[in-house]
Parts: structure tokens; sequence; C-alpha cells
């Protein structure tokens, strides 16, 4: 059975089956909808059912509460839907200018950045153009059927590979191969590019980059970015680990305040230990954005991480610092999900 689906703002008619999410009706349709993680741990997809009625499908309790529901909230990625809908989500864009592809990739380079985070390029075919805007991610497709989604770390600009930022994953099906059996020169397969965190260059709004762990990989493709084009926007990057290994490329986030106008960065380590010598700021890594700018109504906000830390910072950014919700841009990181996968 098919539905016809409507997409405010913009009146975008789709059809949608009941077998598809809304998002995916959208996709199909040429339209990008906010989204990242497409399992309903995220909450970028968030939106109003203005009318009709959905199947929530399977989500995180406290990315969909049940007062989110009866407020006429869902998460786009797992809603399906159940009658003819109208529903409005935060922005909505034409997605046929960067196309999808699955292409195949050689492995390039590795590097252990920290115990637990390895630095993977991968080369990609010669023959064959693959775009993608800084911040986005691509899906590796393994065996069985199954996906691992990873973000770009290096910008666009005259790009011939993709840096991937991989953490180890304790019993992990992908990770532990990384760095386990992978080796230079294996052939993998990915498709790409995928999600809608990128940076929006029709602003002049002042720019918070929150980061924690491996969160990191998605900001330095949008710095870089930036380096390249020459946005000049004041950029501040809060980068926060548990310890001093998890800031893994520290040093070249400190250069970037020499190589970039208004850039600043400040790193901040939760549970460090004695063989830190640390004397840099504490504490959880969005608390520094607040402590710093307990007014950010001015501001856009791109935030990558654990779902935890994406969370607490929108909960906090947009209902205690005044940050207008359509200005928080977020990729929560699930790979905290995959051994359970």
């Amino acid at each position: 059975m098919s539905f016809q689906l409507t997409i405010l703002p913009g009146d975008h008619v789709v059809a949608v089956s009941e077998n598809q999410t809304l998002l995916e009706a959208a996709a199909d349709a040429g339209l990008l909808l906010p989204h990242s993680c497409r399992d309903g741990v995220c909450g970028a997809c968030k939106g109003k059912i203005l009318d009709g009625t959905v199947d929530y499908g399977k989500h995180g309790p406290q990315t969909l509460t049940d007062e989110d529901k009866a407020a006429g909230l869902a998460l786009f990625c797992c809603a399906t839907a159940r009658s003819d809908l109208t529903i409005e989500c935060r922005t909505v864009s034409r997605a046929d200018d960067i196309p999808v592809k699955k292409l195949p990739c050689r492995v390039q380079e590795m590097t252990l950045a920290a115990p637990d985070v390895m630095i993977l390029k991968v080369k990609l075919p010669a023959t064959e153009a693959f775009a993608f805007r800084a911040g986005q991610y691509i899906d590796f497709l393994l065996a069985g059927g199954k996906r691992r989604s990873f973000s770009i770390a290096n910008a666009p600009e005259g790009a011939d590979h993709l840096e991937l930022h991989i953490r180890q994953v304790p019993e992990g099906f992908f990770t532990g191969q990384v760095f386990s059996s992978m080796k230079v020169r294996d052939i993998l397969r990915f498709e790409g590019p995928l999600g809608s965190f990128f940076l929006r260059e029709d602003s002049d709004r002042p720019i918070v980059l929150l980061a924690g762990g491996t969160g990191f990989a998605p900001i330095k493709g949008i710095v870089e970015h930036a380096i390249a084009r020459g946005i000049s926007r004041p950029m501040t990057l809060y980068w926060g680990a548990r310890d001093r290994a998890g800031l893994y490329l520290a040093d070249m986030a400190a250069e970037w305040e020499k190589t970039l106008p208004g850039f600043k960065f400040v790193p901040v380590l939760s549970d460090m230990t004695p063989g830190d010598d640390w004397s840099g700021r504490t504490g959880l890594v969005h608390e520094a954005v607040l402590a710093d700018l307990p007014d950010l109504s001015g501001h856009a906000v791109y935030a990558c991480g654990a779902p935890v830390m994406i969370d607490a910072a929108r909960r906090d950014f947009t209902g205690r610092c005044g940050l207008p919700d359509d200005q928080f841009f977020a990729d929560a990181f699930t790979y905290a999900l995959e051994s359970q996968a």
C-alpha cells in the first residue's frame, strides 16, 4: 500500500509505501532531510507529524520519549506511514546534486594514532569521480549485508582518497578486522556520501565545533574545507576526550589557530590520569562551552560524538543558551552499539 507524504517546508509531495521509512521515501524522491545515524539513536531526524498517523518504529527510548510523541514528534529514520501524512522538519534540500554511489576502494595507509584509534586512508577509484561535502560519512559494505558508518575526515577539495578515524570497539565485527587482519592494498566497498552533517556556508554566524573522541573526524574535514575555501567566520573547536591519548591529533588542531584567522582550540579531558600531566580544561566538553558561551543565540553549533553528548549539548544549548533549534547540526556516533548489532 502506498500513501501520499507532504514534506514541509516547501510543500514537497512524494509517495511512501508502508514498508518505507519517511527518510527513505524522501531520499528516493531526491530530497535530503536532516539525519545522521539512521538507527533511531541520534535524534537528528526528529520532526513533527502535522497530519496523519505513523508507526514510530524501533528507536532509543531517550531519543523519542512519550512526551515527544504526545507533542506530535517522530524520528523520520524509523517512522513508517499508516495514512497520508504531512510532516515538518528543520530543512529540506535537494540531494541530487551529489549522487550517492557504491564504489570499491583500496587501503592506502594505516596509522595508529592512539592505542585504540586507527587512521585509515583509502584510495578512491581513478576512473569514477566521488564528490562529497565536508563532514559527511560513508558506509562500508560488509559480508552478510552488514554496514559500518564512518565520517570522512578530509576535505573534498582535490580528494583522491578518504580518511576515516576508526576507534576499536570490543568484539567489534569490523573494527576487530581493522586492528588485527586488515592490511595495506586490501579492497573494500563503500556507499556514500551520506548524512546531512556538513558546513552551511550561506551564513555568517560564528561557529562552535563540538567533538567527542573520534567525533573529531568530520570536524577535521569541515575545518580543512574552511581553510581551502578561505572561510573567515570565527570558529571555536571544543574537543573532549577521557585522557590525553584521546586527543590524538591535538597538535594539528593547535596548528589551525595559526592557519585559520578567528580559529580557537579548547581541549577538554574528563578522566585524565596523573601520567597525562594535564593542566588544561577538565570535565564534560559541552559544559566547557556553557561556561565560555552562555549566550549562543547568534551562533551555529556543529557537534559530533556519542549520542549522550549530543543529547546533552542539544538540550542545554537550546534550553539554557538560546541557540535556535535550526542552528544545531549533529552527527551521533553509534559505534558503542556495534558489538550488539
